[in-house]
């Protein structure tokens, strides 16, 4: 039910999810930037996309105020080891390491991402989160993977891939979706309102030079 009911708010008040770049096939860490309340709920998207299951670190603050978010998924601070444990069962890991939502550029990280990859042995995946309003009503969700790296190397591969995917954005057309992006989770779609005062402008004006 609650998995259900994540699906849907994703559904209602997103214009959709798109993703690109190379997806793990088995376990694996996911370091992807904290830029919005979204992100948690898109990253849980993209492992659904992909047939994965998957654990997402928390907060503390956070998993307090929403403790039911354990039964889909939700690991607090003091529960690293059984995200390594998830890891090397074949489950995806999402580790934020900025540690707090931070819209603009890359934070500093922290090292707990790195920790449970190495840790577990499996890969560490940078991914690059944005949620943007642009040529439509609803905000649009895009994911972007990058290649594994090594886990001293996270800042530099993860700060690639966000600028990846923000010239991508300044650089497309905004009315359409970014091109080379799969879409992975469809989203609210309605015609723009048209004022009804613009409609009949329009209807009088028709065929008037």
């Amino acid at each position: 039910m609650l998995n259900a009911s994540i699906r849907r708010s994703v559904r209602r008040d997103l214009g959709g999810v798109w993703a690109a770049g190379p997806l793990p096939a088995g376990g694996a860490v996911l370091a992807p930037n904290h830029a919005s309340w979204w992100d948690g709920y898109l990253l849980r998207e993209l492992a659904a996309h992909a047939g994965r299951p998957v654990q997402v670190l928390m907060d503390a603050g956070q998993y307090a105020r929403f403790p039911f978010l354990r039964l889909v998924g939700a690991v607090p601070p003091s529960g690293l080891r059984t995200l390594v444990g998830a890891a090397r069962a074949g489950a995806w890991v999402v580790v934020f390491p900025e540690g707090r939502i931070g819209p603009g550029p890359l934070q500093p990280l922290h090292p707990g991402a790195a920790w449970v990859a190495r840790t577990a042995g499996v890969p560490l995946v940078p991914v690059a989160v944005r949620v943007v309003v642009r040529g439509a009503r609803w905000p649009e969700a895009y994911l972007r993977a990058g290649a594994p790296c090594e886990p001293d190397g996270l800042e530099g591969a993860l700060g690639a891939v966000l600028g990846e995917l923000d010239a991508a954005l300044h650089a497309a057309d905004p009315e359409r979706p970014l091109p080379g992006y799969t879409p992975i989770t469809a989203g609210r779609r309605e015609p723009p309102d048209v004022p009804l005062a613009s409609r009949l402008l329009a209807r009088l004006t028709r065929g008037v030079e």
